[in-house]
């Protein structure tokens, strides 16, 4: 890290019960989008930790050297410290953040359960990839930004960029994820926008079609995708807390 913590993309923690939570954020945003759901489930009564993801929060120029493995890392940390002090722990996660929540689920079985808010599940095609390596071959270091995809009057506190070779990254990690799709066994909550500029939707079609085991599926229809900062944010923070106390009784 080069520059200071951009002003509300700061971590969150909160000692709470025996019930653990871990939110994760998404790719070149911060905790800033997943605060108001992390403080949703803090008021529940849940013991919650998320994470500021290695690059994120500060300047694009930090994000740069990341890849997937950092990510995965940190989220692999933040589970492993917070089962440590915690009867049970569910997982939620927005796009990216919802990948590393399938990740974490799939090689840790004993997850009570997982929340993912638009999740990118669905790698891009192979010639999509192909054209963002020409990009770097050219020079280009990062793309248009992909935040604030909100429909309200709302600001996704993100990078003005995409890091490329993050992004590509970030790709191969997402293959890893699909490809063990069949080891996902705990219950899933996904949470799909109609309307998503950045991932498409089919990602949670693969997700509810390929899980090992349960996915309760509810649609977002006035959200787009950084949902937890829009229109449905109190519907998704209501149904994360009915979802977390459900499964923490069922197990």
């Amino acid at each position: 890290m080069t520059t200071p913590i951009l002003a509300g993309a700061e971590p969150f923690s909160s000692g709470g019960g025996p019930i653990g939570v871990v939110v994760l954020h998404g790719f070149t945003g911060s905790p800033q989008s997943m605060r108001p759901l992390a403080q949703a489930l803090a008021a529940a009564g849940f013991s919650v930790e998320l994470p500021l993801l290695p690059g994120h929060g500060t300047s694009v120029e930090d994000m740069v050297p990341t890849r997937w493995s950092d990510w995965s890392s940190v989220a692999e940390a933040t589970y492993s410290e917070l089962a440590g002090r915690s009867d049970r722990v569910f997982v939620a996660g927005l796009s990216m953040g919802g990948s590393l929540a399938i990740w974490l689920a799939e090689r840790h079985p004993e997850i009570a359960g997982i929340i993912v808010v638009n999740p990118l599940v669905d790698p891009p095609a192979s010639s999509f990839r192909d054209m963002l390596h020409g990009m770097i071959e050219e020079g280009a270091i990062s793309v248009p930004a992909i935040g604030s995809d909100i429909s309200m009057q709302a600001i996704e506190s993100a990078y003005d960029a995409s890091p490329l070779e993050p992004m590509l990254s970030m790709f191969e990690g997402v293959d890893e994820v699909a490809a063990r799709l069949g080891e996902l066994h705990c219950p899933v909550l996904l949470l799909s926008s109609r309307i998503d500029h950045v991932v498409p939707p089919e990602s949670g079609d693969v997700l509810a079609a390929c899980a090992g085991g349960p996915v309760e599926r509810v649609f977002l229809e006035r959200s787009f995708h950084v949902a937890t900062l829009d229109h449905d944010a109190p519907e998704i923070e209501e149904r994360a807390v009915a979802f977390v106390n459900k499964m923490a009784v069922i197990q």
